[in-house]
């Protein structure tokens, strides 16, 4: 059990170095993608640029979301940039919300009280998406898009898990 959550923790991590500003990201994929996501983990460069595993990360995601949505040329160009912004905010929460639980805090009470700040503030961000991704896409395709994530979030720790338990980790 100490294994997966460290792995989830590692995943989190790497999503959140992974969510930098990136231009706007072209909406066709190539016709022949994989169906699972292929994840070639390298290890970040360190500063605070995103490192090749987060770029890879973030490609590999947008792929998968593009497969699931299917967007038309002008639902790509409205939404991509909003959802590039998403990720940006729901990045800096976490990021915040991590530094929350690296910290040795003296008073329990406040450290627990931030981390359930920081879960309303990512349910807020979510909420406040929602309804920027509904005037673009229609709510089926919204539904998707939540959904994709998670599939996608689950397909990553399924395929860190494996690696781990081939490694004899």
């Amino acid at each position: 059990m100490s294994k997966l959550i460290r792995h989830i923790c590692i995943v989190l991590f790497v999503m959140a170095i992974g969510y930098e500003a990136v231009g706007q990201v072209n909406r066709f994929v190539p016709a022949q993608t994989p169906s699972r996501p292929e994840f070639n983990p390298v290890r970040p460069n360190g500063n605070n640029k995103k490192g090749a595993m987060g770029k890879k990360l973030e490609a590999a995601r947008n792929r998968y979301i593009s497969r699931q949505l299917d967007l038309t040329d002008e639902e790509g160009t409205k939404f991509w940039p909003l959802y590039n912004q998403y990720q940006q905010e729901l990045t800096a929460v976490r990021i915040l919300k991590r530094l929350n639980n690296s910290t040795s805090s003296t008073n329990g009470t406040e450290q627990i009280d931030k981390e359930i700040y920081y879960e309303s503030q990512l349910v807020g961000i979510r909420k406040r998406y929602r309804d920027s991704f509904s005037k673009i896409l229609p709510p089926e395709k919204v539904s998707i898009l939540y959904k994709s994530e998670q599939e996608f979030n689950d397909e990553l720790i399924k395929q860190l898990s494996e690696r781990s338990e081939r490694a004899g980790n």
